[in-house]
């Protein structure tokens, strides 16, 4: 038996293996969020399930079963994939492939590594207001670990961009251009958005202004900090990509934009949540609305030009249902998650806050079919990208092909 594709030829890219299981764990939540009661509580917790299921209906309660179990299943792979990821790239980076690799532009993969540590901490938080009982009672007394944490992972971030950006800014000739044909460099983007909207997470919940102001404050630096560099690297990309067409081992990160969006928009709503609820700044539900309605249309407008090229390119058939192999694929698993939770905050908290559709009613079921279908989606994608990298193979894999 020889290792497993993954293994024998590995790509800090393997990273997003974990971000997407994280992502879908965040998916799954999305059932306790928005369907669960939770009143005086900005999210819902394990107390405000178990106050609802003596009183909840069979589907209410069939669809809390169903989201705890694919919160438990995603979690623990979201685990084992960071963890897996951190013990090979430690042994990855002693070889020579290493240094050949931190010359060229792929050195930006490197930001998959904070932006999974970022993502796993998101989706551990959701994981403990699931199943710990009387979390709300001490949730204060953890929020400056939490922005410690995501502080430091934000540090890592920075100073793997700056030595890129120390590299290639201060030595002309070494980026180059002609590899730039796909968003493959808006990861940095991904990674500092991830920070900003788990600093932001503090400033929505906590009943303390400081920690109010300094969610606020620092998750603004982040989030700002991604836009910048992410603008640069979107526009230069662009006409790399007019001059030279898309690269089509690194085309799905033509998506990227879209996750970038989610991460940042829901940043906005948790600063948006604190700032109503300690300094009196109030944003009115139609503002929302339409807020989630731009946020969206970026979205599916990205998704669109992503399918085109994609399937033009023949991607799937090579990629996803072919025996070829590319640690880029997924790449693919984040847009999916990304427009499944917008949607559901589209629908809860655009158009049933601002009271153009009635929750739990008929439009509602069939617009949060559509959420669900982008997770189900999803998840058949995270577990066939799994099977064919991670699974042991009795004989020569297909050849992978890694992104820059």
């Amino acid at each position: 038996m020889k290792p497993t594709p993954a293994a024998e030829k590995y790509s800090p890219l393997y990273f997003l293996a974990s971000v997407g299981a994280g992502g879908l764990v965040v998916t799954f939540f999305m059932y306790l969020m928005f369907w669960v009661p939770h009143p005086g509580r900005p999210v819902a917790t394990f107390d405000d399930i178990a106050a609802y299921w003596p009183t909840a209906g069979l589907p209410a309660q069939a669809a809390i079963v169903i989201a705890m179990i694919g919160i438990a299943v995603f979690a623990v792979m979201n685990l084992q994939k960071l963890f897996w990821n951190i013990s090979t790239f430690n042994t990855w980076r002693k070889t020579e492939g290493y240094k050949v690799f931190r010359t060229t532009n792929a050195e930006t993969q490197l930001l998959a590594y904070p932006l999974a540590l970022a993502m796993s901490v998101n989706g551990l938080f959701m994981v403990s207001l699931t199943f710990v009982p009387g979390l709300w009672n001490v949730v204060e007394y953890l929020f400056p670990f939490a922005i410690a944490g995501f502080l430091a992972i934000g540090a890592f971030a920075l100073l793997i961009i700056g030595d890129f950006l120390g590299r290639v800014l201060t030595t002309g000739g070494v980026f180059d251009v002609t590899a730039h044909n796909s968003f493959a460099q808006l990861l940095p983007t991904f990674a500092l958005a991830m920070v900003a909207v788990g600093l932001a997470a503090p400033a929505a919940m906590s009943s303390t202004p400081f920690v109010v102001s300094a969610g606020v404050m620092l998750s603004t630096f982040f989030g700002m900090a991604a836009v910048i560099y992410g603008l640069i690297a979107l526009f230069t990309a662009f006409n790399s990509m007019l001059h030279y067409g898309t690269a089509k081992e690194a085309a799905p990160t033509l998506m990227i934009v879209i996750p970038i969006l989610t991460t940042l928009g829901i940043m906005m709503l948790r600063q948006s949540h604190g700032l109503h609820g300690t300094f009196e700044v109030h944003t009115n539900a139609g503002e929302t609305m339409v807020f989630l309605s731009r946020m969206l249309s970026i979205q599916f407008l990205f998704l669109f030009l992503g399918m085109l090229i994609l399937i033009r390119q023949g991607y799937f058939k090579d990629f996803v249902l072919g025996d070829k192999l590319s640690p880029g694929s997924y790449a693919l698993v984040c847009p999916g998650v990304a427009i499944s939770v917008m949607l559901h905050f589209f629908i809860n908290t655009g158009l049933v806050s601002a009271g153009i559709i009635e929750k739990f009613g008929t439009i509602y079921w069939i617009e949060s079919a559509v959420a669900i279908g982008f997770q189900l989606a999803t998840v058949w994608l995270v577990f066939r990208l799994n099977g064919q990298h991670f699974a042991k193979v009795a004989e020569a894999p297909g050849d992978v092909v890694a992104a820059e």
